[in-house]
């Protein structure tokens, strides 16, 4: 017995030392993927992007060099990188770049002004910035607001030093000269341990001010195992990205490729025929869009279900996808359609495959290891199908806001993070969205949600996409307007459609006060849409 003892106790004191000494917790580390896959499954095809088609191997040398490139040019584990670059093959390389040196990477949108720019990177304490050279000039009115980047960390992707006006700029690094020379050789070990920040993400802003999100590697490598198992894919799934990668939502399929070492296809931006031709050729499996693409996709006048034979996961992110279009993806595409809701700051639910007609109205329910309940306002917890705010806790929740304490307290109240959105969980488990609060109108005390109207309004055969955001009115403190876009070569008249729709809601409080017809919303990079900034247009003309 006492032999036994002995080696038990070794034995738990082994496991102790291992999972809780820091300097050997590093299973966690995202940065250990890549090199794997380039020494076990290195012809293996991994990324596709225009002409180009990377294996492993081959993908590997390119991140070291720029890691490496990194490195020799100053910036060290945990100082900041930020990029303002589209879809590409350099974003994507930087992000494995920091996943390998314990660089944060701070991904920003393509579609920033200078003023939102500026914010970005002075919030985030970068010290080196990575952009698409037409932004050099933008780049170059905001640098004497910017001192803590040096002058030549400033490199441009693309067409060289020149901006877009053509003429030289100084003060500018190639992203070819930056790399010109480094070595192709593993960099140095960094150390990495689980609660090292990988990125820091800031919110796309369909709400309010930006706020900067860390995910630290143990964030990311959970993002890696529960979204490979949610969406079953394999090391032979193909994945196709034709939305930006500097938003979130590009993890969910990012992450988990190369945890299993599959094919991960880029398109430098999105284009419906496009999508559906790679779908085609390239036998692609797994797909994640935002509601905006997906009515682009079954819209599309070469839209055929035949050909899109080899899709195993088309996956809507973002927003729930209108019912209309969801009764139509699951007639035509049956047994593929997946639905996420989540929060970057860290918890979300899966709508399976296997629940999507019998709950298709919902997003899903709460997978292994994330718990999310309906809080009121008092903090009591909701009966079922209750509204309330939707809150969760999980291993994918964030350690805070970047330098916003503040923030983070009031966003994570005893372990829960509260999401800001309204929503109810059925007797099933299943949660049900129905609107954020910052969409939500009142008018004359009711409570009115956008989304129960535009269900309504996507019924119009000639509405193609519909968004419903409240405005002040003097009476009754705010009222629906619905924006709409309709299909090509169908038009009805504003006060015709109002009608229709009034007819048709479930209450007098839902009635829409005016028709507003656009050829297009405001997006931001994700492809949401911004109803913020519709409300401010509509009001201001």
């Amino acid at each position: 017995m006492q032999r036994v003892y002995v080696i038990y106790h070794i034995t738990i004191n082994y496991l102790l030392d291992i999972f809780f000494n820091t300097e050997n917790n590093k299973q966690m580390n995202i940065g250990s993927l890549l090199p794997r896959h380039a020494r076990y499954r290195s012809k293996h095809l991994a990324f596709v992007i225009g002409e180009e088609r990377l294996n492993f191997c081959e993908l590997n040398i390119r991140v070291n060099r720029l890691a490496n490139a990194l490195l020799a040019a100053g910036i060290l584990k945990g100082q900041k990188m930020a990029t303002v670059l589209p879809n590409c093959e350099e974003l994507m390389l930087l992000y494995w770049a920091a996943a390998k040196t314990g660089i944060v990477i701070v991904p920003g949108s393509p579609l920033l002004q200078a003023s939102g720019l500026t914010t970005l990177l002075r919030d985030s304490d970068t010290e080196i910035v990575f952009a698409d050279a037409s932004f050099a000039e933008t780049l170059q009115s905001i640098k004497k607001d910017l001192p803590a980047i040096q002058n030549m960390h400033w490199i441009l992707v693309g067409d060289g030093k020149r901006h877009s006006s053509g003429l030289t700029v100084s003060g500018f690094k190639s992203y070819a000269d930056f790399i010109s020379g480094a070595e192709e050789t593993e960099p140095p070990d960094a150390k990495i341990v689980d609660g090292d920040t990988y990125n820091i993400m800031y919110s796309s802003g369909t709400t309010g001010a930006p706020k900067g999100i860390i995910h630290t590697h143990y964030v990311r490598a959970n993002y890696c195992t529960h979204f490979a198992s949610a969406w079953r894919m394999s090391p032979e799934s193909i994945v196709l990205h034709a939305g930006a990668i500097v938003f979130n939502g590009a993890m969910l399929d990012l992450m988990p490729w190369m945890y299993l070492g599959a094919t991960y296809i880029l398109h430098h931006s999105f284009d419906a025929g496009a999508v559906l031709k790679t779908i085609e050729e390239e036998k692609v499996t797994h797909i994640v869009m935002v509601p905006a693409q997906i009515m682009a996709l079954l819209n599309h006048p070469e839209f055929m279900p035949e050909k899109l034979g080899s899709l195993e996961m088309l996956q809507n992110v973002g927003a729930p996808l209108l019912l209309e279009y969801k009764h139509k993806l699951n007639e035509v595409l049956p047994g593929i359609f997946y639905e996420l809701y989540g929060v970057t700051e860290g918890f979300f639910s899966v709508l399976d495959r296997d629940d999507a007609l019998r709950k298709i109205g919902s997003v899903g329910s709460a997978p292994s290891f994330i718990d999310i309940r309906i809080l009121r306002e008092n903090d009591e917890e909701c009966e079922p199908d209750e509204v309330g705010e939707i809150c969760g806790r999980g291993p994918m929740m964030m350690p805070g806001y970047y330098k916003r304490p503040d923030l983070t307290k009031k966003t994570i109240v005893d372990g829960w993070l509260h999401s800001g959105d309204l929503g109810f969980i059925d007797e099933d488990g299943f949660l049900f969205l129905v609107d954020r609060v910052k969409d939500m109108i009142i008018s004359g005390g009711v409570n009115v949600y956008p989304k129960d109207i535009e269900e309504v309004i996507i019924q119009h055969p000639a509405v193609s996409e519909v968004a419903v955001f409240g405005i002040p009115d003097e009476k009754w403190g705010e009222i629906p307007i619905a924006a709409v876009i309709f299909h090509k070569e169908q038009n009805v008249v504003e006060e015709d459609l109002k009608t229709w729709i009034n007819q048709r809601v479930d209450a007098k409080f839902q009635r829409v006060a005016d028709v507003q017809v656009l050829e297009d919303f405001p997006r931001n990079i994700a492809g949401k849409t911004l109803k913020r900034e519709m409300r401010e247009i509509y009001v201001n003309n």
